[in-house]
């Protein structure tokens, strides 16, 4: 996708909410370098029209009736058809999939004005997939004692360092790491392990193997019918402690 080869972007919206799929088709009428092409209402429909209009951006819910949009991704990368796409869901454990399929960006609902504004030009700044982050196996202090203090990230085609203790938390499988601060994400191909033994513990604590938390960032953690803990996040995102870790927890409190 090249924002300078035409005036303006063809685009799809992807979004079986009608006031949200209204919401996003204002937005991008609103934006000069966009030009709304279709609004499908589900993923039956969006993956027949992506098949026919080709368009070169794609805003697209991931949870639709029919198919999900992850599914719709799939397909199109099966077929060679590789649109920007830019996921707009309520789901956030769907993440680390999301930027493995090369999505550019991943809008947490709601999300304002502002951050959907953010996410278009970052995709219009960016040609290739650069989401998924690629050089980031070389993390700083990797053979001193000392806790780690910045590691480098890659976001608009650039690598910078992001320091540690602005990291809210990190979520993990087995291969990739999404860090998440200041309401972006940045995903890492490094597995959560990579950061584990490194991170200040007075700091930072293990909820679960996929999971890790910036204590200077938790709201509140409450128990739910397991009697697990719930860590609210102050960024909404809420993630659930092990039972271990909830009872050592609890142990702990005054």
């Amino acid at each position: 996708m090249n924002p300078s080869s035409k005036t303006a972007i063809t685009t799809l919206i992807a979004e079986d909410e009608a006031l949200a799929a209204e919401s996003l088709a204002e937005w991008v009428r609103g934006m000069p370098q966009l030009e709304l092409q279709a609004v499908c209402s589900d993923g039956a429909s969006a993956l027949a029209q992506i098949r026919a209009l080709r368009p070169e951006l794609v805003l697209m819910d991931i949870q639709m009736p029919g198919m999900t949009g992850l599914q719709v991704l799939r397909a199109l990368a099966e077929e060679g058809l590789r649109p920007a796409v830019i996921f707009t869901t309520a789901y956030d454990e769907h993440a680390l999939t999301a930027f493995e399929l090369h999505a550019l960006d991943y809008l947490l609902k709601p999300f304002s004005r502002e951050r959907f504004v953010d996410a278009v030009e970052h995709a219009l700044a960016n040609s290739a997939p650069a989401s998924v982050g690629t050089a980031l196996e070389a993390l700083q202090q990797q053979d001193s004692g000392e806790p780690l203090t910045r590691v480098l990230v890659r976001d608009q085609g650039k690598i910078f360092p992001l320091r540690v203790d602005v990291i809210e938390h990190l979520r993990s499988d087995n291969k990739y790491t999404a860090l998440t601060s200041r309401g972006r994400s940045f995903l890492v191909r490094l597995p959560i392990a990579s950061f584990e033994q490194r991170l200040d513990p007075a700091r930072f604590l293990k909820l679960q193997r996929g999971s890790i938390v910036n204590l200077d960032f938790v709201e509140s953690m409450t128990p739910d019918d397991n009697s697990q803990l719930v860590v609210l996040m102050r960024d909404g995102t809420r993630l659930t402690a092990s039972r271990e870790v909830s009872k050592r927890l609890r142990e702990q409190s005054l």
